[in-house]
């Protein structure tokens, strides 16, 4: 029998000012290097920060040549002031002084596929997620995932706040939340399944529980779309929540959630914010608009006419930004009263005039990037519009069990975090603000 002791600090986070002067340990990999007559500049990429250190020439016994980039590498130094204006370098007021380098391990192939020690990597989409196990490590591309990591990180801290319990619900389904054949299909052992739309029906069940949830997690859509604005697989921050007066109980919680995640953003992300020149937005007031009034004002305002659309077009949004901005003084509109053909089952209609639903959509910077709503809570209203849909109500039983025996007035909604991610970070493609981005030609790396 072995004992280990007990580490409670495992981390490598330094309060650089205390150790001013004083020498530390670092382990990362070797970002860039640029050798000069004196020595050369190696830019560490550590699990906190992207920091300068300088090796002269006589610091050290080791070839500065045989150091190569994204190289594994430990080093000791000294702390001291500096003036860096790289904002790539994360802390730009503090360097490291190389006392040794220890070498653990290299690059098989020392000319990499994508030089990503440039400013701007400038390569084509398709050879970016080819070598995205490399071009991730570029810094801008590392800003961009920080700053989604941060999104998740403010939803789930603003929701917990205000009495929101956490769920993983499964994946692999046996019926469709939204419906149509926008769905994966595949065999489980002899039955056939498929991959979850969304969390929807789970989150509607867990009100029943906790009151008031939230998930974030993977979902998936099979539409055929080879647009900049679709995944096929993305993250979805939902929350669902009961005894709610109205839709708009959501629209404000969604606010709250905004509000709190472009905090957290400013404070934990300033390196970042300012890396990609990113201008972090507020939500001082709600906005809200019916759709059918969106039609009217793209036509009034723009001559473009969408009136007998079923959906917003792309241009809509982008002018109803536009409109919005520069009307109301704010980029985020909430668009209401979604027709009901165009929206799931379980979305509530409005008693006083049925053609339409108790919906919306968040349009953030030219793009949707929310839908959520009020949600049937009787069970005798969902047999009676499932009916009238023709759907068959045995397929969702398990479901509907949570509506037979009593549902508060609930709803909830679902957020894109690819989708929110790139508007914020100035990205025209939503698949670059995926890790790993699945569309209709890509299943790798």
């Amino acid at each position: 029998m072995e004992e280990i002791t007990l580490q409670e600090n495992t981390g490598q986070k330094i309060d650089f000012k205390s150790f001013e002067g004083k020498e530390v340990t670092l382990c990362g990999m070797v970002q860039n290097l640029r050798i000069l007559s004196w020595g050369a500049f190696l830019i560490l990429r550590t699990p906190y920060y992207t920091i300068q250190t300088i090796i002269e020439n006589d610091s050290t016994d080791l070839a500065l040549n045989d150091i190569l980039v994204e190289s594994a590498v430990v080093i000791k130094g000294t702390v001291k002031k500096a003036v860096i204006k790289d904002k790539a370098i994360f802390p730009r007021d503090y360097e490291i002084n190389i006392k040794s380098i220890n070498i653990i391990s290299t690059p098989s192939e020392a000319a990499l596929p994508v030089d990503t020690t440039k400013k701007e990597m400038n390569v084509h989409l398709d050879k970016k997620f080819d070598y995205r196990p490399l071009t991730l490590r570029h810094p801008r591309e590392r800003a961009v995932f920080k700053i989604a990591a941060n999104i998740c990180r403010g939803f789930e801290e603003y929701l917990s706040s205000v009495g929101f319990t956490r769920i993983c619900s499964p994946k692999l389904v046996c019926s469709g939340a939204e419906g149509g054949a926008n769905i994966f299909k595949l065999d489980y052992f002899g039955r056939e399944a498929y991959l979850a739309q969304s969390p929807q029906f789970y989150k509607q069940i867990m009100v029943g529980v906790f009151g008031r949830v939230f998930e974030i997690g993977p979902v998936f859509r099979a539409e055929k779309h080879a647009t900049s604005r679709h995944l096929n697989e993305y993250i979805s921050l939902d929350f669902e929540m009961g005894f709610i007066d109205s839709f708009l109980d959501l629209i404000k919680v969604e606010a709250n959630a905004l509000n709190a995640i472009f905090k957290r953003i400013e404070t934990e992300c300033a390196n970042e914010v300012d890396l990609l020149n990113i201008e972090v937005p507020r939500i001082d007031r709600i906005v809200t608009v019916k759709f059918h009034e969106v039609h009217d004002i793209i036509f009034k305002n723009y001559n473009k006419d969408y009136r007998n659309e079923k959906d917003l077009a792309p241009e809509e949004e982008k002018l109803l930004s536009e409109y919005a901005k520069s009307q109301w003084g704010t980029e985020f509109v909430f668009v209401t009263h979604y027709p009901s053909y165009k929206r799931p089952f379980y979305t509530m209609d409005d008693p006083d005039n049925p053609e339409v639903t108790f919906s919306f959509d968040l349009i953030f910077r030219n793009l949707e990037i929310t839908t959520g709503g009020q949600r049937l809570h009787k069970y005798e209203d969902y047999i009676k519009k499932m009916k009238r849909l023709n759907m068959n109500t045995q397929t969702f039983e398990s479901y509907l069990q949570a509506f037979k025996y009593c549902m508060p007035p609930h709803g909830g909604l679902g957020l894109g975090l690819e989708r929110l991610t790139s508007q914020l970070c100035g990205i025209s493609n939503v698949k670059e603000a995926s890790l790993f981005p699945r569309d209709i030609n890509r299943l790798e790396p």
